[in-house]
This record gives structure tokens, sequence and C-alpha cells, in this order.
């Protein structure tokens, strides 16, 4: 068990519990003998002695702080957050990911609740730095997911003489059963196709293998002081190289093709106006760009390192996909991350490739 400000950790609220890395986390903090009890807008299917489940809101201060009276946390991981490409209302967004950290954030000061891990996003930034990005910089986020990751830090921030809080800054998290826009890769890779790379797919973008990210939850427990953090994996190698070593661990004989960088980002530009893809502003900047964390802090101060690299995850991920296919295609009632996303005017795309 971790001690927070002398105490033993033992009982802990996880925000957004039944989402996929909810679950992730959730489970091992189960294994680590935690009592978890945990809260998600979707039902969570999971039994386990030492787990209680809640369906309902984290803007329900009502519910949230009934929550709280009741189980008495000795610490708080807020994962709960709805995505961009998965709501059509973006207030909903907003209050979800903001107004629901306020609520959150309050309770967690209102009944001296030591600690708070908080899951925030490379989505802080939209540009490559042409270096790894440190906790230093300074957020410049472009659209509303980003947008609001920033201001949930600062609710946090308001409350630095009330609790503890740890920013775990995240990039894109991968394992099996992750979905959502990378079932889309998926699919051109499950049926053979041209895998798409826009220039010639020499940037690195870094992803994060979901139980690394979980492992850093654990860790952030020990963390002195309200701090942040950068996690991310090791030795990123150009999308190019990690498609084609998944594409050669499927055996699928898919395989990978450039996209002319100038149109295409043209063409992305115009079709999220019209909202006609699913990808937003952040995609149609990033998708030839680099982006990669400095994680020496935490290697540093928590002594966190990452498992798996880009490859790897995206293989493992990949494998679960393909094994799963009819279930994963018949869900209803699960978080954006466990679904596939629609794929809109990149169809058009499928049947060219």
């Amino acid at each position: 068990m971790f001690v927070v400000r002398g105490s033993e950790v033992s009982c802990v609220l996880v925000t957004g519990g039944a989402g996929f890395f909810g679950d992730v986390l959730k489970r091992r903090l189960l294994e680590d003998g935690f009592d978890c009890v945990s809260i998600d807008l979707q039902p969570d299917p999971m039994t386990h002695p030492r787990l209680r489940s809640v369906q309902g809101d984290i803007r329900d201060a009502g519910l949230v702080d009934e929550l709280f009276s009741r189980h008495r946390f000795d610490a708080v991981f807020h994962c709960a957050a709805m995505l961009a490409h998965a709501v059509k209302d973006k207030d909903f967004l907003w209050g979800s990911n903001v107004d629901g950290t306020a609520v959150v954030a309050r309770l967690t000061a209102k009944h001296g609740v030591p600690k708070l891990v908080f899951i925030s996003s490379n989505c802080l930034w939209a540009r490559s730095f042409h270096r790894p990005v440190v906790e230093q910089d300074e957020p410049e986020p472009v659209e509303i997911y980003g947008r609001s990751k920033w201001a949930a830090e600062r609710v946090l921030e308001r409350h630095s003489d009330d609790f503890d809080s740890v920013v775990l800054r995240s990039p894109t998290i991968i394992d099996t059963g992750r979905l959502g826009l990378l079932a889309i890769l998926f699919d051109f890779i499950r049926e053979g196709r041209r895998v798409w790379v826009v220039g010639k797919g020499d940037n690195r973008y870094q992803f994060v293998y979901a139980p690394d990210l979980a492992d850093a939850c654990v860790r952030a427990l020990g963390a002195a002081g309200s701090t942040c953090y950068n996690v991310g994996s090791d030795d990123v190698k150009p999308l190019r190289e990690v498609y084609e070593h998944v594409i050669a661990e499927a055996g699928t004989g898919a395989r990978v093709a450039s996209l002319p960088e100038a149109p295409v980002l043209t063409a992305m530009r115009v079709a999220g106006a019209l909202k006609l893809s699913p990808l937003g502003p952040y995609h149609w900047r990033m998708i030839a760009e680099d982006f990669m964390f400095d994680t020496s802090k935490i290697k540093a101060e928590l002594s966190w390192k990452p498992s798996l690299t880009n490859e790897e995850m995206l293989v493992k991920a990949y494998k679960g996909y393909a094994r799963d296919f009819e279930e994963i295609h018949s869900r209803t009632d699960v978080s954006a991350h466990r679904q596939p996303a629609k794929m809109g005017v990149i169809r058009l795309l499928k049947w060219l490739s």
C-alpha cells in the first residue's frame, strides 16, 4: 500500500471506471489490494468483492457527495472524460470534462481526501515542437477536447491548498480493446487494404500502453505535493515503420502507401468543417507531425518506465480487434474508446484502397 500524508491508502474512487482506461486502472488497483468505487455514465459489467460500481454522472453533485460520505476515500483517480468524436453536443463535452472536474475537485476538498490523480492529454498542443515536450511548456490547445483538458487542469490548480493533485499528461492510450479512431486503421489492415500515411510517413508520434499508464497512476500516489508528469513510450519509430510492423504481424497483405501532404490536409479541413469526418482540427494539424513527451521527470522521481513500444502495443491491440471483430461490432452502451468510430468520408478512401 502507498502512504499519503502519513496514512495508508486503502479505498479509492475511479471516475470513468467503466471506460477503456478506467477499466484497466481499476483492475490494477484491485490486484494491488485497493478497495475501489467506480462511477461512470455507462454500466460496468465487472464484478469483484472489493469493487462497487455506480452508473451515474460526475456532474451530479448530490450523487458524488453521497459516494464520498459513504466510503471515505483515501485518493481519487479522475479518468472520466468525453471525446470530441464521440459526442455532437459540445456543451455536454465541456460540462462533463470541466464542470464534472469542478464537482469532483470540490468534493475531494470538502471531504478531506489528500490526493487526486488526473489523466490529462497531449491534445493540449497541436503543433510539433521538433523536440520532446516538457512539463513546463505552456499548453496551446486548438479544439474543444484539448481546451477542456487544459481548463480541467486549471480547476485543480485552484485547489492546491486543499489536496495534492498529480496531473499525468498522456498521449494516445493503446491496449487490447482500445478502438475509437484506431478501429479505422485496424479495418484497413484486416481487409488487406492500403494503409495511408500523409507525406513520407517519417513523423514520430508517441503512444502509451494502458497498463503502463495505470502503473504511473499508482506510483503517483507517492508523488510529493501537487505536480505534473508526462508519460509515453520509448524508442518511438516513424509511423511508416510502426504500421509496417503491425501489417507484417497481421499477415493480411495490407501495405503502406503515401498521400500528398498539402492536398490531404486541405481535404481534411474541408471535411471537418462540413462534419463529414470523425477527424477534427487536432488530427489534421498533427497527422504528419512529430509529437513526443519528455518522460525523464517521472522516471527520475517515481522510477516509472514504459514496458512496450508503439509497434508492440499496436500489434497487441490489432490482434484483439481481429479476434473479437464480430462481438465488437455488435456492442451497445459502451464508452467511445470501446466501440469503433464512424468512418464518415474516410469510407471513400477505404473503397479506393
